[in-house]
């Protein structure tokens, strides 16, 4: 049985926003600041990113404010990490039909 390459979403093509979602689906949410640290990015690129994710539907954005200082958390929707898993599963099957038999 083959695979088509159709079947991988092209939101997740660019590491950064693969990265992004591993983080988002493994944590309930995460603010942008911790999330600009972990992935090491800079303002600009996370928050282009980020905006693409939204525009899909696949995350969540939460402003709110801690004191006086703005925050802004992010989280996975459930159609996020529906897609998510189906392209992780996608990746895990061709990588399957690769393997010498």
């Amino acid at each position: 049985m083959k695979i088509p390459f159709e079947k991988l979403d092209k939101a997740f093509e660019n590491r950064l926003r693969l990265q992004i979602m591993s983080v988002l689906v493994a944590n309930q949410r995460y603010d942008f600041n911790s999330l600009k640290e972990l992935l090491a990015v800079t303002d600009g690129n996370l928050a282009s990113h980020l905006k693409g994710l939204e525009r899909e539907g696949y995350i969540l954005v939460n402003k709110s404010f801690l004191g006086r200082k703005p925050n802004t958390n992010y989280e996975a929707t459930d159609k996020g990490k529906t897609a998510f898993k189906n392209h992780l599963d996608t990746l895990e099957q061709l990588i399957n039909q690769q393997k010498i038999k």
